[in-house]
């Protein structure tokens, strides 16, 4: 029996109509937006949406030289649909690099790159059809406007000019939409790169340091907006030296050292693996040596330090309880109590260090 599904894309919110058998399985591609994807008819009424079996984003075996040495040697990683992935490294380690070979820009001495399913070298331009691209270095034509900018872009991508003027309201730029761009702040041109970045609604995008030059209200509407295309089914890679924005928006991270891949997980897993604790800061009325005697003797706490009325104790979170016993049992009066969980930061230190 042939029956037909009304199904929605996750990305582009499109209604399609599918015919097929029940426990048929069928590849879709959506006809607006070009999300694919993976139904299965069910044997019940319920309606799933379209799933992807494969990731947005696959990078294999990927290896670029220049002038003989590795900027990038043998690397590999995976991202999902809807996922936003962060991807770090010291200066020179093999970010531009690898963004620059996701995108087609550069010729890779091995390896395999798909996006969206479509080989980067043997399908181009579907590959890339998709994707919203924010340089490192953002550059528009200075001579024109804000509007004027985005108008030719938008032409060159075939979207409406009337998603323009909008991009720049939602960016902040509304006083700035017929000021040219060679009277633009840094931080100014940054906002306006993000927003040609997403015309389109592109259901890919590549972020190179999307918080440079901004000032904090400007980090908080990038970041607002990231969470916001993350939430229409948007796949999103960043790179940035930004750890805090990297750890506030990115589901998992992937750490590049001297162009080899040494970490990819989420910040508690890679915690975890380096056995890194949380820090428990208690704030005491008065600290005496036995206080601070009772809290040594507690097992499971590694380290102790003295910070005026703080008492800040590296230790797993299961010795949290113990602690705060041992602290009143020996007299202590706690006003306060934070507990601060490992942080990028020391998990990006660990991972690069010498």
């Amino acid at each position: 029996m042939i029956i037909a599904k009304t199904i929605q894309c996750p990305n582009c919110k499109n209604t399609l109509v599918i015919k097929g058998i029940p426990g048929e399985k069928i590849h879709v591609t959506c006809p607006k937006c070009g999300n694919r994807g993976v139904f299965v008819f069910p044997d019940d009424e319920n309606d799933p949406r379209i799933m992807n079996d494969y990731p947005i984003i696959e990078v294999k075996n990927l290896t670029k030289r220049y002038n003989g040495s590795k900027a990038v040697d043998n690397i590999s990683f995976k991202i999902n649909q809807g996922e936003i992935f962060g991807f770090l490294g010291p200066n020179g380690a093999g970010k531009t690099t690898t963004i620059k070979s996701i995108l087609g820009l550069v010729n890779i001495n091995a390896g395999e790159i798909k996006i969206n399913g479509f080989d980067i070298k043997k399908h181009a331009k579907e590959a890339k059809k998709f994707v919203g691209y924010l340089p490192e270095k953002v550059a528009f034509y200075n001579n024109l406007t804000a509007l004027q900018n985005l108008n030719f872009y938008a032409e060159m991508k075939n979207v409406p000019r009337t998603e323009c003027k909008q991009l720049i309201e939602e960016f902040m730029l509304s006083d700035s939409l017929n000021k040219k761009l060679g009277k633009f702040s840094k931080g100014m041109t940054q906002r306006l790169g993000m927003a040609r970045a997403i015309l389109g609604n592109p259901s890919i995008l590549i972020l190179d340091e999307p918080s440079g030059g901004l000032d904090p209200r400007g980090v908080v509407l990038v970041r607002d907006k990231i969470f916001e295309l993350k939430n229409r089914g948007a796949t999103i890679f960043i790179s940035s030296h930004i750890l805090s924005e990297i750890q506030a928006v990115c589901d998992r991270v992937g750490i590049i050292n001297k162009g080899v891949l040494v970490a990819e997980d989420t910040v508690d897993e890679l915690s975890k693996k380096l056995n890194l604790k949380p820090k428990i800061t208690v704030t005491l009325d008065k600290i005496s040596d036995e206080i601070v005697e009772a809290v040594r003797k507690v097992k499971g706490v590694d380290k102790i330090e003295i910070q005026e009325k703080n008492i800040e104790i590296i230790c797993d979170s299961k010795t949290k309880a113990k602690v705060i016993v041992a602290v009143a049992t020996a007299g202590g009066n706690i006003i306060n109590l934070y507990t601060q969980e490992p942080s990028l930061e020391e998990v990006f230190m660990r991972y690069t260090e010498a």
